[in-house]
């Protein structure tokens, strides 16, 4: 039997998703927690790798069981037996060719980052910060450049395994909500710390150092040491991952919410 289930971590205290020898990664957390539930050892397979500090809102898993267990067991049973910073939302059977990672056309992510002079105490690894006011109107401006097919090659890291660089951005924009800029981002797949590389440069564009077409130069230098640096991990969330309706999933996009102020 296959199972596919919704996940929601908090990625502070995580080595990142992919299980690692220290098991120190949301995987191997969940991976013991379901084999203890299983009564056998357990594997998954995710729709993305987060890294380390990064959350999820809607992290999509799948794994084959032998175990006969009540479907809302593997929601209660496996949480009862995950540290508070997971949990699983939902569980459902699959077909056995459903495969979270390869049948998924598209991923979303959101970039929360808090804007003021002091960095928020409360919100300490939730979010990003930036001290310096930012321009808005400039990033808008920049986001622009990003929709569409492009080599995101200046903002791949060097450790990088994707394939090919080349990625279709179906979405790109930034809000601003109070003293919070909130960045989204949805394609089909992404790189190794590309959001967070797109977000550092968009960060430099809005304090004033490059004008918002540094984004289109960038793109097409395909060199990711023109590229400012790599924003930190905080205020990352995978938020969500696109499947066709014939698999029958629950609702796999979960978003940051704000209010207007």
């Amino acid at each position: 039997m296959r199972l596919a289930l919704g996940i929601e971590y908090d990625g502070a205290g995580f080595c990142g998703w992919q299980s690692q020898p220290n098991r120190l990664a949301v995987q191997d957390t969940l991976e013991a927690a379901l084999s203890e539930l299983a009564s056998h050892s357990i594997r998954v397979a995710a729709a993305g790798r987060t890294d380390t500090g990064v959350h999820a809102l809607s992290q999509v898993v799948h794994f084959d069981t032998v175990a006969v267990r009540p479907q809302n067991a593997w929601v209660r049973g496996v949480n009862a037996r995950l540290p508070a910073s997971v949990r699983v939302l939902w569980a459902t059977e699959v077909n056995e060719r459903f495969h979270a990672r390869f049948d998924a056309y598209q991923r979303s992510y959101q970039y929360w980052l808090i804007n003021q002079p002091v960095a928020s105490a409360i919100m300490a690894g939730k979010a990003g910060w930036f001290h310096q006011p930012l321009d808005l109107e400039a990033m808008q401006q920049a986001m622009t450049h990003l929709y569409g097919q492009h080599d995101f090659s200046a903002f791949r890291a060097a450790e990088c395994q994707a394939k090919s660089p080349v990625k279709i951005m179906h979405h790109a924009s930034v809000s601003a909500f109070g003293s919070s800029l909130v960045f989204d981002f949805c394609a089909n797949a992404f790189l190794h710390h590309q959001v967070r590389n797109m977000v550092g440069a968009l960060v430099y564009i809005g304090k004033g150092k490059y004008p918002p077409d540094f984004m289109a130069a960038l793109l097409e230098s395909r060199d990711r040491n023109l590229s400012p640096p790599t924003f930190s991990p905080d205020g990352l969330y995978l938020t969500g991952v696109g499947y066709d309706t014939h698999w029958g999933l629950p609702v796999t996009e979960r978003r940051l919410q704000f209010g207007i102020g």
